[in-house]
Formats: C-alpha cells, sequence, structure tokens
C-alpha cells in the first residue's frame, strides 16, 4: 500500500466528520452564507446598485435583486473587462471560465480567490468521501486522467481566463501532479482527435486507476484503444478501479461503457458548473447528488412550471420539496447574485438533501404545448434499452418536426447506437408509449390526433463527433443537447451524415 493511499483515509475521515456538521444542519448553513455573501458584497458596485446596505432578511434580498442570466449581468462583467475593481465582488477576479452560450456567445464566469476552493475542495472531497466509505485509496498511488481542456489560459484585462477544467488543472494538488495524466504539453493540444492519440500513446502502457470525464468522451478514448489494441479496457488498465464524470446524465452511457471496460467498476458522479460546484455523489448506496450547502453558495430554487411566469417562487433549501423539478439559482463568493445556471433538479432525498440533474430549462420540446424535459426523454430510452436488452446507445437527441411534408407533425428521435435493437419499429413504440405516460400534455397530443408517434432516425457511427467537430466542439466539456425547439442540430446532424444515413 502506497503513502497516498496511506494518508488518504485519515484525511477523507476528517473531511467527512466536518462536512456531517452542516449536512444534518442545512438551513443553518444556508443562512450563515445569505449573511456572509451579503456582507461580502455590500461595498461592491452591485452591492450598491441593489442597496445591500439595506438588507437583512432573505425576503428583502428577493425584493432587492432580480433573477437574471448571463445577458442580464454582462453590463456588470463589461465594467471588470474595462478594468474596473469592486465591481460584482471584492477586488477582481482571479479567473475567468470561458463557456459558450447559445445566445451569449462567450460567456465570461468569474471565479474569484474566495470561490477557488469551493471548485477545488469539492472535487477532492467527492474523491475522499469515496475513500472513506470504501475503504480504497489504493488508485491514489497509481495513474490518474483527466479527459478535459487545455490548461493554457489567456488574458482578458490582466484576468487570466480559460475554461473551467484548464483553470482547474492549475490547482491540482502537488501530491497528485507526480501521476496525473496527461502531460502538459498534450493536454494543451487544442485538436481534440491530435489530443486523443497523444493521450492513448502516453497511456496506454501506464497503470491507470482512475479516468475522468464526460462521458461520451471517455467512450471515445475507450474506442480508440480498443481499435488499437483489439482489448477490452479492462485487460489494458487491469488497474483501473473508480470511473468520474459529470455534465450529462450516466444512464444512456453506462451500458456501453461498461461494455467496453468488460466488467464492472465503482463510479463517482460529480455535478460541476463554471458557476459553482454544485454537488457530488457522496456514497454508493444512495440515490442522488449530496448539494453542498457550506461552499460559498447561497441556493435559491424555483418551481421549473413557475420558471417562465412573472412572478416565480424562490424557495430556499427548507422549502423544497422531494419529486418536484426546480430550476437552480445561486448566490455566491464570485458574485454571481440571483444566477440561474440554467439547469432543473429533482430532490431525491432531504435528510442529508440530495439530488439528480433532470435537464436544462431551456433545453425542451413545446413546439405543441407538450414541454417535454431531459429526464423525460432519458426515462423514456432508458425503458426501451431495457425492453431491448441488446440495444447500445452511444449518442441521441430529440426534435420536433412542425411542419412535415406530409402527415401529422411529431417528434423526431436522432440517435446512434452502438448496438442497434433488433426491431426498430418496436423499439420506436416502446419509448413513445413510455413519454405517453410520463408526459400528459404528450399524451393528450398523441390521442388527440395532433400529433403522431415519434419518428426514430438511425444514425451512422461517428455522427454526433462529426457534426461536433463541424461546430468546432469536439472534446473537452462539450456536449450536445438532449433536447432542442427547434431543428437546428437535428438538421445539422443530417446534413453532416447525409451519404451515411439509412434510407
Amino acid at each position: 500500500m502506497g503513502v497516498r493511499s496511506v494518508l488518504s483515509r485519515p484525511l477523507a475521515k476528517w473531511v467527512v466528520q466536518r462536512q456531517q456538521e452542516w449536512m444534518y444542519r442545512p438551513a443553518e448553513a444556508q443562512q450563515r452564507w445569505f449573511r456572509r455573501l451579503v456582507d461580502g458584497g455590500r461595498q461592491t458596485l452591485f452591492g450598491q446598485d441593489h442597496r445591500f446596505r439595506d438588507i437583512q432578511t432573505v425576503e428583502e434580498f428577493r425584493t432587492a435583486v432580480p433573477i437574471r442570466d448571463y445577458e442580464d449581468l454582462k453590463p456588470y462583467i463589461e465594467k471588470i473587462l474595462a478594468g474596473q475593481s469592486d465591481v460584482l465582488w471584492k477586488g477582481k477576479p482571479t479567473y475567468f471560465a470561458k463557456t459558450s452560450g447559445t445566445t451569449s456567445g462567450t460567456k465570461y464566469i468569474p471565479i474569484t480567490s474566495d470561490s477557488i476552493p469551493n471548485h477545488i475542495d469539492s472535487a477532492r472531497d467527492a474523491l475522499l468521501n469515496y475513500v472513506n466509505e470504501t475503504s480504497n485509496g489504493a488508485f491514489l498511488d497509481k495513474k490518474l486522467i483527466f479527459l478535459s481542456g487545455s490548461p493554457e489560459l489567456d488574458e482578458k484585462a490582466g484576468i487570466k481566463t480559460g475554461r473551467l477544467s484548464g483553470i482547474a488543472n492549475h490547482h491540482v494538488p502537488a501530491y497528485l501532479r507526480t501521476n496525473q495524466l496527461p502531460s502538459w504539453e498534450t493536454n494543451i493540444i487544442e485538436d481534440w482527435e491530435t489530443k486523443l492519440d497523444r493521450i492513448i500513446d502516453e497511456t496506454i502502457n501506464q497503470p491507470m486507476s482512475l479516468i475522468s470525464g464526460i462521458p461520451p468522451w471517455v467512450q471515445m478514448y475507450f474506442d480508440r484503444i480498443q481499435e488499437r489494441t483489439g482489448k477490452k479496457i479492462k485487460d489494458v488498465f487491469p488497474d483501473f478501479s473508480v470511473f468520474v464524470y459529470g455534465g450529462v446524465n450516466f444512464e444512456p452511457y453506462r451500458a456501453k461503457l461498461f461494455e467496453s471496460i468488460g466488467k464492472r467498476i465503482d463510479s463517482i458522479e460529480t455535478y460541476p458548473a463554471s458557476e459553482g460546484f454544485i454537488a457530488f455523489q457522496d456514497t454508493q448506496t444512495e440515490e442522488g447528488l449530496l448539494l453542498l450547502l457550506d461552499s460559498g453558495i447561497f441556493f435559491e430554487f424555483i418551481p421549473a412550471d413557475e420558471y417562465f411566469s412573472e412572478n416565480p417562487r424562490r424557495l430556499t433549501i427548507d422549502e423544497v420539496e422531494l419529486g418536484k423539478n426546480y430550476a437552480v439559482i445561486i448566490n455566491n463568493n464570485a458574485g454571481l447574485w440571483g444566477y440561474s445556471i440554467g439547469d432543473t433538479v429533482k430532490f431525491v432525498s432531504r435528510d442529508p438533501y440530495r439530488l439528480v440533474v433532470t435537464g436544462r430549462i431551456k433545453h425542451f420540446i413545446s413546439a405543441f404545448g407538450e414541454h417535454v424535459i431531459g429526464e423525460e426523454v432519458e426515462k423514456a430510452l432508458q425503458f426501451a434499452m431495457e425492453r431491448h436488452p441488446e440495444t447500445e446507445v452511444v449518442e441521441f437527441t430529440v426534435a420536433p418536426m412542425v411542419s412535415p411534408a406530409e402527415g401529422l407533425p411529431y417528434h423526431e428521435w436522432l440517435v446512434e447506437f452502438a448496438t442497434p435493437p433488433n426491431d426498430p419499429a418496436a423499439f420506436a413504440q416502446d419509448v413513445d408509449n413510455r413519454l405517453v405516460e410520463l408526459n400528459v400534455y404528450y399524451d393528450d397530443l398523441i390521442t388527440g390526433g395532433i400529433l403522431r408517434p415519434l419518428k426514430l432516425t438511425t444514425l451512422p457511427r461517428g455522427a454526433f463527433q462529426r457534426y461536433m467537430k463541424s461546430q468546432g466542439k469536439l472534446g473537452g466539456q462539450n456536449k450536445v443537447p438532449r433536447l432542442a425547439n427547434d431543428r437546428k442540430i437535428a438538421e445539422g446532424l443530417v446534413s453532416n451524415n447525409l451519404s451515411e444515413l439509412q434510407p
């Protein structure tokens, strides 16, 4: 047993003991952060504009600070980019996390010296919770790989700027740097396919024990290794025992990933965002991710079905209910105030508070009033895959067909299979039947003859990779939305794979 694994156990025990101090007093922890944040923002430009000096209660805060997205925050970001200090938080941000917005172009999300621990310590604690529960710290003595964006940073107004994963790379603890892969030289390669080949060169003969990344890009890594070696991943990396992932729902990828690996291994789900590290899986035995209520963020939750109304309710943690969808709103020590990160979640436990990510508040289909959300399409697909166990899905997305050349409108499911169902028509029918059960509005439209059952379009292997490459978004932290209310993605997928589409 190596030094890292030996030392990890007492550290893991200490972290979990400290964690329990707020896990079971969640409202108190959140109220402390509410006060700290309002006090910390009082002298900022934002705090002056929103009369923080007069705010004593959460209700007063809600009256003073409206819900906002990046476009609403942008005037303040532009002041920071112009060199101004004390705009959203004390001083200037240490970093800007650069992300791609669907309507805002490039977004610059501030990360401050006060908010960095939320990102870095939370990632560490996810691993230490696992070590504490399982006593498996041996993976820390072998090689670890984090499939991520480039750690090379630019500067905007003197502030270091890059992808969140690249920024986090600069804060990997020194004791892990010696066994972290890939090398700096490989990690800064921008072209994903070139970078992937170099990553494989560096890792294929190493004792890899932990692999981390967004599932579709990890799957691409596995596929390339299998092409080279003709072996399952377990035979290439016999020490591989922990898979860490986040960014998308794992279920549609689970079967294919574990088939590629060739054995079951432990996995740890995380919920990081550029705006803040929200939650992580703290146990292998319970559903959901532990919401991080003592990490620099004061959370609010808006019932998803009220989000677009004029005066939606803004709930604190002690007001949420199990089984309901909420939009996540954060206020944090990076200077994000009343900020909607765009995700929806559902709580599966209140003791402690654990949640599952259910989708994106703006990623839905409601071309006909059905308001189908990400959680519903993923559950419908999972149901069909269980009914057709030979089926393995690589990736999928769903779009409405409002004005078909003939017949009634429908939802089109564009699916790339690793192994297609033996009976595609029955598979599609099972998906549709389950969606009818899950969404009463979709049921009404189907039974009322407004929509016809979904159409399944099978895409060739590599379809989603070719599409992402055509958009300049291959690899890293990029993801294809599960749902769109228009056909932009669907048409891009079809046009990029037209020559190989089945008639």
